[in-house]
């Protein structure tokens, strides 16, 4: 007899051929296995309910569970004995006449149960023969379950096996036709050059709904038909974890069909198609190759903008150094879309990780931090420039400008605000928490060098003094920014160490000493608050008062002698951090 992916044919209805059957392969086994006259072919699953349309079927009725139709049927099998539960396999259909149970139908909830526990697609019965009817309790225990029970017939069982694998090939034959014509459509879409918005148009007219392909955050890099969903999505497309469904703009899950776009190690996001009806079985083939051709779309994209962005951060440095001719490097801005002929604010991004700490796996395969503030800042500005560099991203642009009828205060908090979103958003979207500056606007191309500086300064004192996830501008410095302007540097230091003297060193022992200094200072000479800060006795911060006065002078009672110790010790942090 012929072996098969299938089951394996055992001929006939009755006890005799039902209970003393064996497989060829295993003589010593009873057979649990029905089949087919094909070989060489794995037949493709069906569901159930599919099953019972075929014309040997005909005339079948559910019993019970007829909620468990959907389930899908990979094999069928044919029960001989009585201990059939060592040779099912899941997704099988059970054939039976009810001979190895005549003697026991007391026992049939019992073998609903572990069948349906082993993940069987449903129970066929030919009754008359062996069993009249099934007990109540049986098709109880199956409705529950969603376990379907179906009267089959009365038709011999190599004759069911055969036309049921026959109907799973032909079913496989058509997917696989179909496959290669959706394969061949979409590599047309390789061919002629198109990207991910033609991917998504021809997916959404080959499944007749709904399709998109987002990013990893859920970004919708291209969708087609999208406007039919209600609600529509404005922004994101989020994919969970079981890609069976999708969350649109934050709202409440909807069932969909995702398959991930991977590219080599680096998964890029997913293509998503949003049935109406519920998930359609060959909805995947499609949904597979426009997968694989997104990811060659995707990668192709990201090498060019690779060189485009190498490009990019060549001429920003060069902005950053020294602008020669400010008309050459305008045309060079414009042929990337930037509009740097107008009134300018710098924006420095950096995440508050130490570099060379590696993140955590889960957040590595998240968006980069640039894509993050790229898309919020192109948004609302999109002749900005938005380049990254190794440890930070740089932005300039005229978005957060006032508008003429408010005030310079609240330019700066509408600013902040913006800001300060984008930045709990980015560091949510890189795994960490993100600082951010802001400049102060300039109006010709040739001071974007003195936009980077003040922003530099404000995201690394800002964080200094707020600590991570700072959002800071130039102007909210105070002391800092008279000092940062000083163009001087050497002249700054080195009236900080006349100050300070030995203080200014990074000796353990000098930095111990400032930090009690700084915390009398910042409690106005109080003692005793900041002993309590430091966690001193107030004898022992007494006896270090007298030390750091004999080193600076009496600077709790010098009113001016307090300023310049102040001052030496704002220049020592905005030397830290540069």
């Amino acid at each position: 007899m012929t072996t098969t992916d299938a089951p394996i044919d055992v001929p006939g209805d009755g006890p005799g051929n039902g209970s003393g059957a064996r497989s060829p392969q295993d003589p010593g086994a009873p057979t649990a296995t029905g089949g087919g006259a094909r070989s060489g072919a794995t037949p493709t699953a069906l569901p159930l309910e599919q099953v019972l349309t075929t014309p040997i079927l005909a005339g079948a009725q559910v019993l019970a569970g007829a909620a468990g139709l959907g389930r899908t049927v990979t094999r069928l099998n044919v029960m001989e004995v009585p201990d059939v539960l060592a040779f099912v396999k899941p997704d099988e259909f059970l054939l039976t006449t009810g001979y190895p149970l005549r003697e026991r139908p007391d026992e049939l909830p019992r073998l609903v149960a572990d069948l349906d526990a082993r993940g069987l697609a449903g129970l066929g019965v030919k009754l008359g023969r062996y069993l009249d009817e099934l007990p109540a309790a049986v098709l109880e225990a199956a409705d529950a379950r969603g376990f379907p029970i179906v009267q089959l017939p009365d038709v011999a069982f190599d004759d069911v096996l055969n036309d049921v694998l026959g109907a799973m090939l032909d079913r496989q034959a058509q997917q696989l036709a179909r496959a290669e014509r959706v394969h061949r459509a979409f590599l047309q879409v390789v061919l002629r050059g198109e990207g991910v918005d033609a991917i998504a148009a021809d997916l959404a007219e080959l499944l007749d709904m709904p399709a998109a392909v987002v990013g990893l955050d859920g970004t919708v890099l291209a969708s087609a038909r999208c406007d039919e969903l209600d609600p529509p999505p404005r922004e994101r497309l989020v994919v969970a974890q079981d890609a069976r469904h999708v969350r649109i703009d934050g709202r409440e899950q909807r069932p969909c069909v995702a398959v991930p776009i991977v590219a080599g190690p680096r998964q890029h996001g997913h293509v998503v198609a949003v049935p109406r009806d519920g998930r359609r079985t060959d909805d995947l083939l499609a949904l597979e190759s426009a997968a694989t051709v997104a990811a060659l779309a995707l990668t192709q994209r990201m090498e060019l903008q690779a060189v485009e962005s190498k490009y990019q951060s060549d001429l920003v440095h060069d902005l950053l150094r020294r602008v020669d001719d400010p008309d050459d490097v305008l045309r060079r801005a414009a042929g990337f879309g930037w509009d740097l002929d107008r009134r300018l604010i710098a924006l420095v991004v950096r995440l508050d990780d130490r570099p060379g700490v590696e993140r955590p796996a889960a957040v590595r395969g998240r968006p980069p931090l640039a894509s993050t503030i790229r898309g919020a800042v192109l948004a609302r500005d999109p002749a900005a420039a938005v380049v990254r560099f190794s440890a930070e991203v740089v932005v300039l642009t005229a978005a957060f400008e006032a508008p003429a009828e408010a005030t310079a205060e609240d330019g700066r908090a509408e600013a902040r605000a913006f800001v300060a979103d984008l930045v709990a958003r980015a560091g949510k979207a890189a795994g960490g928490t993100v600082s951010a500056g802001l400049s102060r606007p300039v109006e010709d191309v040739r001071d974007v060098a003195r936009a980077y500086e003040q922003a530099s300064q404000a995201v690394a004192l800002g964080r200094e003094i707020a600590g991570r996830g700072a959002v800071t501008h130039f102007d909210d410095l105070g002391a800092y920014r008279l000092l940062a302007l000083v163009e001087d540097r050497e002249e700054l230091y080195a009236f900080a160490t006349e100050v300070l003297g030995e203080l200014a060193t990074e000796t353990e022992a000098a930095l111990d000493l400032r930090t009690t200094l700084q915390a009398l200072l910042d409690t106005g000479g109080n003692v005793a608050e900041a002993a309590r800060r430091l966690h001193f006795h107030y004898n022992t911060l007494r006896y270090r008062i007298e030390k750091l006065e004999s080193l600076l002078g009496p600077f709790m009672t010098d009113a001016r002698r307090r300023l310049d110790v102040q001052l030496a010790l704002l220049v020592l942090r905005l030397r830290d951090q540069r």
